[in-house]
Parts: structure tokens; C-alpha cells; sequence
């Protein structure tokens, strides 16, 4: 007797929306080889310092280098740039995959509630992306790989004390 499965594995990478437990997983199996192999926790935000710093390097010579923070945070490619890099490869593989590819100036959500003015849109993402990435660097890493992936591997304190009320807003 044979017994046949219906989950074929192909179709989990064609899904258009994965389960968050399984991605879940898959993230922390990714956090374990990360360690297992360079040591490090896996993050992305300080790849996008480096690129200001190099993009710095360009306009201002290497005047930049001499900087207190640009010591401590090299700007040069390494392997958090190869992270983000691999992130926006994988994203497009996986939406031509799952045949979701499309490309949008402004979202259905953003229009309904501000209008369809692309500028504006673009104004708007700019200004939030700028926020974001002083908020990652104030606290040395973003929300998402120092606290929820890398800090809680470790139950640090200062991981606890960030999510508490995180969770709260949440729910």
C-alpha cells in the first residue's frame, strides 16, 4: 500500500502567502546557520549605514572614514549588504514564482485614505524610510533583527524592555 501526499513542495514556493509559522521558522533555522557558521546575528539596517557611508566616501573623499562613527561601522560591502541584497533577489524570484510580480507607484490602501498623486507617495515613503533609519541606527539595530530575531534568541534585558510595550500595543 502506498501512501501518496498532497503537498507537493513546489507549491509551497509558489504560494502567493506563506503561513507566518512556517516562515517563522524558516528565519530562525536562517538565525542558526547564520551563528553556526560566522557567529553573528542576522540583520540588515546596518548594511544601509555602510551605503550612506560609502555614498559619503564619493561626494566628501575619505574625510569620512575619519569620523567617530564611521570607524566603529565601516562603510564598505560585506556580508549584511549581501543580506539586503539577497532579500530584494528573493522577494522578486518569489513573486514571479507565485506569478504576484507587479509593480505599484501607489498603493489601493495610500490612495483611498491620501489620493493617487505618485509625488506625494513618494514624498511620504521617503520622509518614513528617512524615520525609520534613524530610529534603526538611534537604537542600534531595528526592531525586527536586534530585538524579535537576534535578542530573543538570548532573552536579553535590553530586548525585554523594548518588546514589552511593543507587545502591549499590539495585543
Amino acid at each position: 500500500m502506498r501512501i501518496t501526499s498532497s503537498l507537493n513542495i513546489m507549491d509551497l514556493f509558489t504560494a502567493s502567502i506563506w503561513s507566518p509559522y512556517l516562515a517563522g521558522a524558516g528565519i530562525g533555522v536562517l538565525l542558526w546557520i547564520a551563528f553556526l557558521f560566522s557567529g553573528r546575528p542576522i540583520g540588515c539596517s546596518t548594511a544601509f549605514s555602510r551605503t550612506a557611508g560609502m555614498i559619503q566616501c564619493c561626494i566628501f573623499g575619505n574625510d569620512t572614514k575619519d569620523s567617530e562613527y564611521y570607524q566603529m561601522v565601516q562603510p564598505k560591502i560585506e556580508w549584511q549588504w549581501m543580506l539586503v541584497l539577497g532579500i530584494v533577489i528573493g522577494a522578486f524570484i518569489s513573486s514571479m514564482a507565485s506569478s504576484t510580480f507587479q509593480v505599484t507607484i501607489v498603493p489601493d490602501m495610500f490612495a483611498a485614505s491620501f489620493g493617487n498623486d505618485p509625488i506625494f507617495r513618494l514624498i511620504i515613503a521617503l520622509i518614513g524610510g528617512i524615520f525609520m533609519g534613524l530610529g534603526a541606527r538611534w537604537a542600534w539595530g531595528c526592531t525586527s533583527g536586534h530585538q524579535e530575531i537576534s535578542g530573543k534568541r538570548d532573552f536579553g534585558l535590553p530586548e525585554r524592555r523594548a518588546n514589552t510595550p511593543l507587545a502591549h500595543l499590539n495585543g
